[in-house]
């Protein structure tokens, strides 16, 4: 039962992320006015966030060394989403001459790429085992993206 908890909340937490980020592109302004203000501010937050557990773990005795290959990866992962942040909010704010993205077709097409390539190198990198109702689930991810992507047009 936590762990259904912890994907509703998880899943609750990244819709609003997806959803604020659309929010906060559509107050930057002009084309010309980089976002990066916004991308620190975003990061700065969710750094205050982990900095807040991080001392409430530390009060609570628990041993926080690691692997030093869960920093690396732990690393790789942060420069990943720093990335994706930028872009986020560029294709929200609109990049150039193209207009904003609506969050309508941007965000769906984004979270279902995300898990048609998670389960892909899940299941041929990690060598996780796939029954056929995810492949079915993966199937249809993929073809709601290409509707998505044809529709927005």
């Amino acid at each position: 039962m936590r762990t259904l908890i912890l994907l509703i909340l998880i899943t609750l937490c990244y819709s609003a992320y997806n959803l604020l980020v659309k929010i906060s592109s559509s107050h930057i302004g002009s084309v010309s006015t980089p976002p990066i203000v916004a991308t620190i501010f975003l990061q700065s937050s969710a750094l205050t966030i982990s900095v807040v557990y991080f001392l409430y773990l530390t009060r609570q005795e628990t041993s926080l060394a690691l692997p030093a290959k869960a920093y690396v990866w732990a690393i790789a992962g942060g420069i990943c989403i720093g990335i994706a942040e930028i872009l986020y909010f560029y294709l929200f704010r609109g990049f150039s001459d193209d207009s904003p993205v609506a969050a309508s077709s941007a965000i769906p097409f984004i979270v279902g790429g995300t898990i048609v390539i998670a389960v892909a190198v899940s299941h041929f990198v990690f060598r996780e085992a796939l029954n056929n109702g995810q492949w079915i689930g993966i199937a249809l991810a993929f073809l709601g993206m290409m509707v998505l992507a044809f529709n927005s047009r």
